[in-house]
């Protein structure tokens, strides 16, 4: 069993902004030596498109009453909405296990979803050049991530019931002509929304375990603010805000 624990915190629907709030306070806690422990956040958002550092308007389409955010994150423009998986890992990279190195960091963060998605019966793997996962030549699932003094946040989306016209208002991941996909769509008719959801979550969990050797614990908000709380004596964040980014139809 390994020795470094992660609390994993399933929040349900998050609004992106209160999940940006939310990251940020975790992470300044790490960073600050404050919170002993990783935690990683399994959330859904509404309907939200957010741009990365290296992210160009011309990719939002048109964003319609869909709000925008550009953020710190690595990466171009991103879309996340219901049915989506979101994982927010809150990780110190200078602790037992894991290594101060970016590129491993994405390196583990793919191969978590792809051992997830191969325990759901979806063949997947990276595209060279490409940040992300991929099957049978489409994306099921986008990485961009933010690290300060190796504390990491932001982190991955994978589609397992999402709309998939959704992503029709942006040039995802600023590929052009790049197909998404889905975990529904790639398992066909079979078992419920519900059931599905479950299944994958489950499967997200085990394969981070495994990708990066830790073990994971169920814990609620509560716990981990809670921890929070009386290890830092205090509530503080980091001092970057989200900016709503406004595009009309074109």
């Amino acid at each position: 069993m390994s020795e470094t624990v992660v609390d994993v915190v399933q929040a349900g629907v998050v609004p992106y902004a209160a999940a940006l709030e939310w990251q940020r306070t975790l992470a300044q806690a790490r960073i600050e030596r404050r919170l002993s422990r990783d935690v990683l956040l399994l959330v859904e958002h509404p309907p939200t498109v957010t741009l990365g550092r290296n992210s160009h308007r011309a990719h939002v389409l048109y964003s319609g009453d869909v709000e925008v955010f550009e953020v710190e994150r690595g990466g171009d423009v991103t879309y996340h909405g219901p049915g989506q998986l979101v994982g927010y890992p809150i990780l110190d990279l200078g602790g037992a296990g894991y290594r101060r190195d970016l590129h491993w960091y994405l390196r583990a963060l793919e191969q978590a979803l792809i051992d997830a998605l191969a325990q759901l019966g979806i063949p997947a793997g990276r595209n060279p050049g490409f940040t992300g996962v991929w099957t049978r030549g489409s994306k099921i699932a986008s990485i961009g991530v933010h690290v300060k003094q190796w504390v990491t946040w932001h982190g991955f989306a994978l589609n397992v019931t999402t709309d998939l016209t959704a992503f029709e208002r942006i040039v995802p991941c600023g590929i052009p002509g790049v197909v998404m996909t889905s975990v529904e769509r790639e398992q066909g008719a079979g078992s419920g929304e519900q059931d599905l959801w479950d299944r994958t979550v489950a499967a997200v969990i085990r394969g981070f375990e495994g990708a990066f050797g830790v073990e994971a614990r169920v814990a609620s908000r509560g716990d981990v603010e809670e921890r929070r709380r009386g290890e830092t004596g205090g509530t503080s964040a980091l001092d970057v805000s989200p900016r709503r980014f406004s595009s009309t139809p074109s």
